[in-house]
């Protein structure tokens, strides 16, 4: 049975699973990778059920028949995500999907399984006690590497959120780094995405350009650190897969603390 949403407002949840997924080295898309016996994405959807979320939208692309039927029978939406041009466009497509939607989005990845509840619980309270117009989980890494850095100011707001290749020195000497987890207000999230350009290093639409959008309309924006950076993992190959069973086996070998 689903919880009440942790948030006054209406919650609803769009998931990002439309990713090939090359480094898993395997012609199956990632997000239907077998974890703890059933496809990664599952846990994503679960969660946002969990949550009281409806509705559930999934961007698909990468076979997306596959992807859609083996989902077959769980209440979700689907938005289709022809070409991969960011995560900023990924979001653009499900636009249809919320077009009448009066509250908050929380902005999952179908490749994120070992993400807990109580997290996402904290994260949309902290979202709705600050007023923000859209907030990001992040957590801290000894060696950030490729992930985008959080910039923030000394109150805590974020700034804007850098990607690695397009980061100055001092922006890549940031530790806290974007989990690709966000809980939005709607209306803001939508005609942000909209005004989202591709001038940057990629060449794609980043998502996390919204923050600066934000700021720059006077709206807030906010952050909340997620303590285990194996919460927040993404799954992109083999070897990471192999570490989330593990991961996921001690989980229920020695149950969470409580929150």
């Amino acid at each position: 049975m689903n919880k009440t949403s942790p948030s006054p407002r209406p919650l609803a949840a769009l998931i990002l699973a439309a990713g090939k997924g090359t480094r898993m080295g395997s012609s199956l898309a990632k997000v239907l990778h077998p974890l703890g016996n059933r496809p990664m994405i599952q846990f994503s959807i679960d969660l946002a059920e969990n949550l009281g979320a409806d509705p559930v939208v999934l961007v698909v692309g990468h076979q997306k028949d596959a992807v859609m039927d083996a989902l077959r029978g769980r209440k979700v939406l689907f938005a289709e995500q022809h070409e991969q041009r960011g995560t900023g466009h990924a979001v653009a497509q499900a636009g249809e999907c919320f077009r009448s939607f009066p509250g908050d989005i929380l902005i999952l990845c179908g490749d994120v399984p070992l993400l807990k509840e109580k997290t996402l619980e904290a994260l949309i309270g902290h979202h709705g006690s600050t007023g923000a117009a859209v907030t990001v989980l992040t957590t801290v890494l000894d060696d950030p590497g490729r992930y985008g850095r959080v910039v923030k100011t000394a109150d805590g707001r974020v700034l804007r959120i850098v990607e690695e290749r397009d980061a100055t020195q001092e922006e890549r000497e940031v530790k806290e780094i974007n989990t690709g987890i966000y809980c939005a207000d709607g209306r803001f999230l939508f005609d942000a995405v909209s005004r989202i350009t591709d001038d940057n290093a990629q060449g794609e639409y980043y998502l996390t350009d919204i923050f600066q959008i934000a700021l720059e309309r006077g709206c807030e924006t906010a952050s909340m650190v997620c303590p285990d950076p194996h919460d927040v993992m993404g799954i992109n190959t083999p070897e990471e897969l192999k570490d989330a069973e593990r991961r996921l086996r001690l989980r229920k070998t020695v149950p969470d603390s409580p929150p």
